[in-house]
Formats: C-alpha cells, structure tokens, sequence
C-alpha cells in the first residue's frame, strides 16, 4: 500500500512538472525561479515578511516575474512604475479580482469584495452612489466623524491617565462611522455584541496576516479539514453572519420605501424595483455579503492605522509635539477639528501620510486576476493567474522615496514646510478596483486623530525606545504591534 501511495505522489508530481513546462512553452511567462512540485516557490518564501522575500527575488527576476504559491502561478508586479502601468495604464486588462480563499469562505463568493464582471461593475456602482448619497467624502459624513469624536473624547477622560489597550477603543470608534451608513445606527461602546463581534475582526486579521493563514489560503481543501485557530475564526465569522442577517431582516421589517436610513434600506428598495429581473444582481447573498465588505473593511484598517499612528506618537515625542503646536495655531482647543482646517495643517497632514505609507498595511493588495490573456511588457499573463501588485514596493519605492525605510514626515512636505502629494502614495491600491471607502478613511483619520491631540498627550507606560514600528503580523496584511497608550489631558 506505502508503495502505491508512493508511486502516486511521484506521478502527481510528475504530471505538475509536466503542464509546467507546457505552460512555459506555451505562453512567454513572465521570469521567474523554477518551482518544485506541489509546493512551488515556498521554500524561497519568508513566512513572516512574504512581501520582502518578493522584493528579493525581483532583483533577480526584473519587476515582472512569475511566482508559484503551492500549484497557485502568480504573477507579481514590483515597484511604482511597473504597479501603476498596470492598473492604472491597462486598468481595464487588470480589473479582475483573485478568488482569495478566507474571504471566499466568509462572502460565499458574493458581494463587492472578490467579485467580477457585470456583479462587480453593478455592486461598485450602486456601493459608491449610496455612500456618496449619505455623505461620504461630504459635509453630512464629516459630522457623524465629528460626533463619534466626543465620544471618543469622553470615554479618553474616563480613564484618568491611566494606561489602557487602544485596540478595542479604536475598533469601536472607526466601526460606529461606518454602522452609522450601513445599519442607519451607532453602538455604545459597553454593548457586549458589539465588542464579541469587534473581537472576531481582530482575530480574522490577525489569521489572515500569519503563516497559518497564508497557508489557508495557499491550500484551502486541505486546510479546510485540519483543526487549528483558524477553525475557531471561522466560526466567530458565523456570528458576524448571524448579526448581519438579524439587521437585514429588521430592515425588511421597518423599511419605508420613501425614506431610506441607511445602506441596507437602499439595497432592499433597489431588490424590489428589480425582484422580475431574473439576472439582477440586488438580491440577499449580494446585499448579505456587501454588508460584510463595508463593516469588516471599514473597521480594521482604518482603527489598525491609528492605533499604529499612536505608537509612533509615543516613540517620537518631537513630532507629537510639533503637531499639537499646529493644531493650537490655527484650531485651538475649543472647536472640533473639520476637514476644512487640513490644509491649513501642512504637518500634520503629512504626517498622517506617512503612517499610511510606513505601515503598509496592505503590502500585497487584494489580488487581481486575468480574466482573459493579458499582455503586459512583453509578456502573456494567462486567463486565470493571479496578480499580485506589490503595493510595499510602491510605498517604499527607493526611486520615489528620499528615505523610503525610516519614518519621514518630510516625503509629503516641499522646502517651505507646504503639503506636497507624491505619486507613490498607493495605500488604497490604485485604478478600478481601489478601495471604495477611501474619502471615508481619510476623513477618519484626521478628524480622529486632530482630536485626540488637541486635547491628549499620548505617552507610553514603558520605555518610548522599545516600541517596535514594525509589524507583529506581515502577509497579507501588516498588523502592527499594540501597546498600552496614556492620553493625559493637556
């Protein structure tokens, strides 16, 4: 029996190596390192930066190269110029979205998210006139901010400058907004809901960003079937799944077609008008699953980017301390801080920048996919390949970057002090399929974080040098370290 076993393991392998190499003849494939039976290019591959490893192999391969992930061929792109002539410059031969395995599992493969052709271009379009409907990137969007900052001013002074772990606080305060558009309400922060289900965000990230997790979604079939954390995530995913449905079916149940609170209501008004449209793509798996995408993207990058801006205020006591000199300026500390006053704040807006930049907290992106052949610089990048645009190379581009490795405020400011935009600046990945809430983040992240700091000096408990400003977890996304945090009132 071991014999069989044997012999069959040595011809599945021989039959990769084989539709390997006729692939290799077949199309000019991008170049790349020789993959070894079933598990490619892992053995080239550190489990716990991948990105850097992909940086690595570029300077071997060129800007273009061509990875296997286990049997998955991937494609990478490396580097701003090559990154932005792809999804910017061919955008429409880069709109494909890859099938990644952990949010297939939690989508079922419907929503916004991961989905492609006429779902995504109906389910984007609808997606961004709502929110925009409802203020986003607006005067109405600004005041939900500006409200939900007091009472992150007041839950601040509760703690008496005592030290407290910022992740849950920041959950709860970047997840009210976005609840706010989506389910028309925001939760107090002591609802025991609201914080089990915060809590599964933060171990679904957390999965996502580790070695476990890039294996989940290297080999899902196999992986399916072990036991291990990620069995206990999915499962915290299913309570998510459960509130969600909850909140879809009291909007059913109190929906007034003439006055729409929320997302969800403008879903199911849009569902009616087409419910005798047999290709409609506005029915519950879409609605179920798009409100997934908004509430679980619009709580953890967003809270994961200011409590990393908080660490590096506590390590570096002179920029906190030239910001708070800026907002004193021109805000003072009477008035709530509007998004009118950011470009009267130079540094402070650069600043902000440069935590999104340095922290990179998404190095790979989501991942693209060929939905036909693509010819890209020479190349054939086959239908069915998934993409990998390296938006870490973009970000820390040595060509677009005066110092692209150390915190620098000064990469978004001219010689007069003055905001200067960089080209480079992909955080939110860039073409067709960048992010959908990125007015919204950006709104987020000034207004919360001029708040804290026209009222709080943030400081450590500990010792400011021992913070660590690189990443506790690095796949697919960065997720930085969390610290204990004192806000004194000033």
């Amino acid at each position: 029996m071991e014999f069989y076993t044997t012999l069959l393991l040595a011809g599945l392998a021989a039959l990769l190596w084989f539709l390997f190499a006729q692939n290799q003849q077949k199309y000019r494939l991008p170049p790349g390192p020789r993959p070894l039976p079933l598990i490619g290019n892992l053995l080239k591959i550190n489990k716990n930066a991948p990105f850097k490893s992909f940086v690595e192999l570029s300077k071997t391969y060129g800007p273009v190269m061509t990875v296997y992930l286990g049997w998955q061929r991937m494609v990478v792109l490396v580097g701003y110029d090559t990154v932005k002539e792809a999804l910017v410059d061919q955008a429409d031969d880069f709109i494909g979205r890859g099938p990644l395995p952990i949010l297939v599992r939690a989508t079922r493969g419907f929503g916004i998210g991961i989905s492609n052709g006429e779902r995504w271009r109906q389910l984007r379009r609808f997606t961004l006139t709502t929110l925009r409907d409802f203020g986003m990137g607006r005067k109405g969007m600004e005041e939900w901010i500006q409200e939900e900052s007091q009472h992150l001013r007041v839950r601040l002074h509760e703690y008496k400058g005592e030290p407290f772990n910022p992740t849950f606080l920041m959950n709860r305060t970047v997840s009210n907004v976005i609840c706010c558009l989506v389910f028309g309400q925001r939760f107090s922060y002591e609802d025991k809901q609201f914080q089990n289900l915060l809590g599964v965000l933060v171990k679904m990230v957390k999965l996502n960003s580790s070695p476990l997790g890039a294996l989940y979604n290297i080999f899902p079939s196999i992986m399916e079937r072990l036991p291990g954390p990620h069995q206990t995530v999915f499962a915290g995913i299913e309570e998510i799944r459960d509130f969600v449905r909850i909140k879809i079916d009291e909007h059913k149940a109190t929906l007034d077609p003439s006055s729409p609170r929320d997302f969800i209501d403008c879903f199911l008004i849009r569902a009616d008008q087409e419910k005798d449209n047999p290709s409609t793509e506005f029915h519950y798996d879409n609605l179920f699953a798009t409100v997934m995408n908004l509430f679980v993207a619009g709580t953890e990058t967003t809270s994961s980017t200011i409590r990393y801006a908080l660490s590096v205020l506590m390590k570096h006591k002179d920029i906190q301390e030239k910001i708070q000199e800026e907002i004193d300026t021109v805000i003072g500390r009477a008035r709530c801080p509007s998004m009118e006053d950011r470009k009267s704040l130079p540094f402070t807006d650069a600043f902000i920048h440069e935590v999104q930049r340095f922290l990179d907290i998404v190095p790979f992106s989501l991942p693209h996919y060929a939905l036909e052949d693509i010819s890209f610089r020479g190349y054939t990048i086959p239908k069915g390949t998934s993409i990998i645009p390296l938006l870490h190379s973009v970000l820390k581009d040595e060509s677009k970057w005066e110092t692209p490795f150390t915190f620098n405020p000064k990469h978004f400011l001219d010689h007069n002090g003055n905001f200067k935009k960089n080209p480079a600046f992909f955080p939110f990945s860039a073409g067709k399929r960048s992010c959908v809430g990125e007015s919204l983040a950006r709104m987020e992240l000034f207004i919360f974080l001029v708040t804290l700091l026209q009222e709080f000096n943030i400081s450590s408990p500990g010792d400011p040098d021992s913070i660590d400003l690189i990443p506790e977890y690095s796949s697919f996304g960065n997720v930085p370290h969390c610290y204990d945090t004192i806000a004194t009132p000033r």
